[in-house]
């Protein structure tokens, strides 16, 4: 077998066996030191618990509404964040007016903010559609600053050479420049939006998987506590995975996904 056939399908081989074992001994401990299950529940109560959950029809309005959360904050801060840091990347004056706003704005703990959020907007949606917004935007859009910035005055050079317009500079030059930093702050940007949404749910909302912790928890029932952590891995797993296909469809030519491609 070759090195490259054999790294292809390692991960498949070792990633299940790792968590079989992880699942195994797990088990034995649980069950050979008689841990109680309000503490720590066994694989196989959690694994009853999470087919009786994705049995309930409600599990799955829950799932709909979570997901249609993240994924509503998580294209608002690609929009926001891609306008901003494009601006931000053209304009130093900019960046530079900008920059203190932008630090305080960064380094505040939006989780603090969310009791703010369901004051003014409710325990309905748009309160996690923001906290998920203002967790991804940050990546997002200094990632782009990054993109813009990192366009060689050489390269620039040439485009004006060809008398290239402002469009065409644009997308022959900058928009291939900007890509790869865009999907790399994507993917940072995805779990944080569902962290976001998460933690709103958590802390003041009345639907959504982050409202199934609160009620399982208020239940004391641990094996289903342990099942919506379950699904909400899954979900952000799920969420991640598309993102990281969209970005070796949309920036094959890159390094990062060729390397990928030459050692998978």
């Amino acid at each position: 077998m070759s090195r490259k056939r054999l790294l292809s399908i390692l991960p498949w081989i070792t990633t299940p066996g790792l968590i079989i074992v992880l699942l195994a001994v797990w088990e034995l401990a649980v069950r050979g030191f008689d841990v109680n299950p309000l503490i720590l529940p066994p694989p196989t109560q959690i694994a009853v618990a999470l087919v009786d959950m994705l049995g309930d029809p409600n599990t799955w309005v829950h799932v709909r509404v979570t997901v249609v959360e993240i994924i509503t904050g998580f294209a608002c801060a690609i929009a926001l964040g891609v306008i901003t840091g494009f601006a931000l990347g053209k304009s130093v004056l900019l960046e530079v007016s900008l920059r203190p706003l932008i630090v305080v704005a960064q380094v505040v703990p939006k989780v603090a903010l969310i009791p703010l959020f369901v004051i003014w907007f409710g325990f309905g949606m748009t309160s996690k559609v923001i906290v998920a917004t203002l967790l991804a935007f940050f990546p997002i859009m200094l990632n782009t600053l990054l993109g813009v910035r990192s366009v060689e005055l050489g390269h620039r050079e040439v485009m004006k050479s060809l008398n290239a317009g402002r469009w065409r500079t644009f997308t022959n030059l900058e928009l291939r420049s900007v890509l790869p930093y865009l999907f790399t702050g994507m993917e940072s940007a995805i779990v944080l939006s569902v962290i976001g949404t998460i933690v709103g749910e958590y802390l003041g909302g009345s639907e959504g998987l982050g409202y199934l912790v609160v009620t399982t928890l208020n239940a004391l029932d641990s094996p289903s506590l342990f099942a919506v952590i379950a699904i909400l891995s899954a979900v952000g797993l799920a969420l991640y995975f598309v993102v990281s296909s969209l970005k070796r469809f949309f920036i094959p030519w890159h390094e990062s996904v060729y390397a990928h491609k030459e050692i998978g």
